[in-house]
């Protein structure tokens, strides 16, 4: 089995952390705006699949993250993840894991060193991703590991680097964050908040990429 890739964008040279702002600064800033809800896809067949995979490898760096149902029974097991979320800067695409999902598609993207994932966290999500489905995680880019290099000792999440690197407020509403991901159809809600942490992520790495911060 060969070890995950990591690509890691150039070292920075920021000699001190920006200030993490405050919870009261971070609810006076504007708010992120994700993508429009036409511009967001649930694939559910093989046509789908194919242009979701075309529109992933033209952007060549894609947002990426997984959602899970949550699990409120001390000692029991996830048999997540139940979804993955890709985004570029234009679509997002949703894909539901589960039986008669479209694995061969995401195998092609997710197991891809040309396609390159970024996200936060992503050590989270690589284990549940190959139990359940046998995908290594191809080449990608932890944003957590990012920030450290600009002095923030401890991980910085996705809500966090938005403010810090855009500037802007993400909304990550428990209502979706604790909601049932396993739905046999997903809502309208939960489709927006699991394109927009895809769609966040590569917002922020971009901004880090181009060395320019909020």
């Amino acid at each position: 089995m060969k070890p995950p890739a990591s690509i890691e964008p150039a070292p920075v040279r920021r000699t001190a952390p920006l200030p993490r702002p405050s919870p009261e600064a971070i609810a006076r800033m504007p708010e992120f705006v994700g993508l429009p809800p036409e511009r967001i896809h649930l694939v559910r067949d093989e046509g789908g699949a194919r242009y979701a995979q075309r529109a992933l490898a033209r952007a060549g760096h894609v947002g990426f993250d997984t959602e899970s149902k949550p699990v409120f029974v001390r000692g029991q097991a996830s048999d997540g993840p139940h979804v993955v979320q890709l985004a570029t800067l234009e679509e997002a695409f949703i894909i539901q894991v589960g039986p008669g999902s479209l694995v061969g598609m995401l195998r092609e993207v997710l197991e891809s060193d040309a396609i390159v994932k970024v996200g936060f966290g992503l050590r989270s999500d690589r284990g549940p991703l190959l139990a359940k489905t046998g995908i290594e995680l191809g080449a990608s880019i932890d944003l957590a590991r990012r920030l450290r290099e600009h002095g923030y000792r401890n991980d910085v999440g996705l809500k966090a680097a938005v403010a810090i690197v855009l500037g802007e407020r993400l909304r990550k509403p428990k209502s979706a964050t604790t909601s049932n991901w396993a739905l046999p159809q997903l809502r309208p809600a939960q489709l927006r908040y699991a394109a927009n942490d895809a769609y966040a992520s590569l917002r922020v790495f971009q901004r880090l990429a181009a060395g320019a911060m909020a």
